[in-house]
Parts: structure tokens; sequence; C-alpha cells
């Protein structure tokens, strides 16, 4: 075993890295801090690992100080949480002059396979000048848990299935700097935006050859997280229920979602299950990163629980590959859309009720406190549609004076449509790209 980690530490300091899509999350650089890298399965979390070591490495650290070491290796099997400590005894025996006197990035993939991995951890961060990482594909590990485990010594960078930006990047397009645009590019990242509305975002996809087989795979990751990180990690035995309740959540993307009429949905159709079981799964659900709820806008916590939640999914692609994709359902895809979105960006949501009963999709606040009323819709060629939507602005912007009125459309706003003053109107792909 000692000659294997040998062997992967000379692999880890010397190979060459493969060509990645860049990702646009970040992971700052804090002493005594681990970096818990989390995130849904097949989102892209070991591509982001070496991205950050190759963000060290264009920034001047010399290549023997970045490590990346993967433990999914048989020949580790029966590795004790004990002799991690080999890892570094190999590591500066071959380079003792990096001890101490520089410091080493560590990233250690699928490090879970290790019992007890998180007292390693954190003895290298006290004992040692290291930077580490540590991602894994187990349930825990792509969980929030991780961090709490490290006991305060880790910050949490999730990754999520690629934004347009990084599809379009990853498609060899070049992300826009500003809103000056020539025909040219335009014609080239609105033929993006379908191509991301109709593929999604997983990193997979973004190769065409994989296209034919797109429900597929994705149906697979579902299948993936269902079984491995929710029932086999809670012990739950109620598969018949669970594998019931993921299919009707992504097929109602972007909806008020309420426990109370699934379950009676349930038990009309003879599967049995309890509500607070229906809660469970839910939750489940959520720490897997499959799917997130957005509360009612209220400061009022009573209220907060007893209205219902909006229910949006980790990529618009999953929805579609439940229930495939009908011109009804674009507005909903595209709000689910918008939703990932926001919280790439770190917003806060929740969703509008006025007092008359308008809704607005999101209240989205920063961590600055800035506020902003965010209204989608597929497109605005109804007078009906176009008139809804902006009392529906108008009643919130009453009620959160500090918002900024948005409205997100999925296409171009017709020439004759005048939108009042205040309410800023964008089309979906060009908010997406930050413009």
């Amino acid at each position: 075993m000692r000659a294997a980690i040998r062997q992967k530490l000379g692999d880890a300091t010397t190979a060459t890295w493969p060509t990645l899509t860049r990702r646009d999350a970040v992971a700052e650089s804090i002493p005594g801090k681990a970096h818990a890298v989390i995130g849904m399965r097949r989102a892209g979390k070991t591509s982001f690992l070496l991205q950050c070591l190759q963000d060290r490495l264009a920034s001047g650290t010399p290549r023997d100080r970045l490590v990346y070491f993967n433990f999914e290796d048989e020949r580790l099997s029966g590795l004790a949480a004990a002799e991690l400590g080999t890892l570094l005894d190999e590591y500066y025996r071959a380079l003792p002059h990096n001890r101490r006197e520089h410091r080493v990035t560590w990233c250690l993939d699928e490090i879970q396979l290790i019992p007890g991995w998180e007292a390693f951890v954190r003895r290298i961060l006290d004992a040692e000048n290291v930077e580490v990482f540590v991602s894994g594909s187990s349930a825990r590990m792509l969980s929030r848990e991780v961090a709490t485990s490290l006991r305060g010594r880790a910050l949490e960078t999730v990754i999520t299935p690629f934004s347009l930006r990084e599809f379009g990047r990853a498609a060899g397009l070049t992300p826009p700097t500003n809103s000056l645009w020539d025909a040219t590019e335009t014609s080239n990242w609105l033929a993006c935006f379908d191509d991301y509305l109709r593929t999604g975002g997983f990193p997979e996809l973004a190769r065409k050859e994989l296209r034919p087989r797109q429900t597929e795979l994705l149906q697979g990751y579902v299948e993936t997280v269902v079984f491995r990180d929710v029932a086999e990690r809670h012990q739950l035995t109620n598969l018949l229920a669970l594998r019931a309740f993921v299919r009707q959540l992504l097929r109602q993307p972007a909806s008020l979602l309420s426990i109370t009429k699934l379950h009676s949905d349930f038990r009309s159709r003879g599967i049995s299950v309890s509500k607070e079981m229906l809660m469970q799964f839910l939750l489940h659900l959520e720490d897997a990163f499959l799917v997130f709820t957005v509360p009612l806008a209220t400061n009022s916590e009573r209220k907060q629980q007893v209205n219902l939640r909006k229910l949006y999914v980790a990529d618009h692609a999953l929805a579609a590959a439940f229930r495939g994709r009908s011109s009804g359902d674009l507005g909903h895809h595209l709000e689910n859309m918008v939703a990932c979105e926001l919280v790439r960006r770190g917003m806060e949501l929740t969703y509008v009720r006025t007092a008359a009963g308008h809704a607005v999709d999101f209240l989205a606040t920063d961590r600055n406190g800035n506020a902003q009323l965010i209204q989608v819709t597929a497109d605005l060629l109804d007078r009906d549609t176009l008139e809804r939507e902006l009392r529906a602005l108008a009643g919130a912007a009453v009620e959160h004076p500090g918002a900024e009125p948005w409205l997100l459309v999925g296409s171009d706003l017709p020439a004759d449509i005048a939108v009042p003053p205040g309410i800023r109107t964008m089309t979906i792909w060009r908010w997406l790209l930050g413009l």
C-alpha cells in the first residue's frame, strides 16, 4: 500500500491536467479552513478541484506543491484513518524542502472511503502548512453534512450544473463583457440559449455525441440520487413511495408544492405512505441537491410555515426528462432556469403574494440586503398577460419599496409594448449572461 501511495503521489505532482471548461464558482483561500466542494452528482466537482489547482499553478505555485489524490483505488482498499499520515510521510520524504516553509495544496477526492478521515484533515490543518480541498461522490460528501463534520473548519463551495455562460464556454463561445454585440455574436448566443434550454447544464451533456441519450442519462442521474443518496443513506424501505414522490416533484417545477395534496393523491392510487414521511423525503432530496424550495415572502415565521413553498429542480432538463417539454411547460422551465441562476449568484429567494392576491415569482435578496422583484414570463404577445405581470410587479413594488422590479421575458419584447418607468425589462438569455 505504501508503494501505491508513493506512485500515486508521483503521478499527482507531475501529471498533465486535462483541458476543462472553466467554472465561475470560486473557492477563497482562508488559512486554517478546508474547502468542502459539494453539490449534486455529475455537476462537475472533480473538474472544479482541478481548476483550483490550475489557478494556483498559473499564479506561480510550483507544480510539485499541487497534489490531486483520489482515494478510489483498489490498491488502497483497507487503508485506515490512522494510516493517512503515510501520504504526508511519503510526500515530504520526496520533497522535504516543501515542509512548513511552503504551503502545499491537497485535493483529497473520494476521501470518504476512509472512515474517520475528518480527524486527519483537522490535524494537518493545525500542524502543517497546507491548503485542503475535500470532495467525493458519496451521499455524505455531496451534502452540507461534510462541512459540519469538520466542526467549523470547512467552507462550502457548491458546484451546480452549468450556467448559460459556462454552457456557452464549453461550446467554444466567449462570455460577453458588455452588451454591445455584433449580429454574429447575438445569433451565436441565441442559438446557444436554445441549445441550453433543450439540453440543460449537466457537463456530460455538453458533449454532443451524448445528446441522443440525454433522457436516459438524466433519468440515470436521478435514479442514483434516489437510491444511493437518499434510500441507502437514510435506510428507507418504502421505495415505491419514494420513486413516485420524486417523479411527481420533477414533473411540476416552478409550482406550489402541497404535501397534503400529494399525500391524498398517493392514497387514491393505493401508495401507502404517511404525510410525515413525504416531508422527510423532501428534506432528503433537498440535502442531495436534487430539488430546492422557496418560501413565501413574509416577516412572520408562522405564515411561512403555513403557506405553501414553491418547488424548483437542480436543472430544468431534469424536469423535461421525466415529463417531456410542451409549449405549456416553457414558462415553468424558464422560471426554474432563473431560480437556479439566482441561487448561483448567492441570492436568498422568496416568492411574493400581494394583498390583492397577485403573485411575483421572486423576491431575491443579496448578501448586502439589496433586493429585486423578478417576474418571469415566456412572452408578452398576449396583452392580458402583459397587464397581469405588470399589475403584479406594481403591487409588489408598493409592498416592498426597496426592491427593484424586473420583468424577464423569454423572447424579445414587441416594439409597440411600453413598460412603465421603473420596471427593468430584459430577455432571459441576456440576463443569464449577466448583461
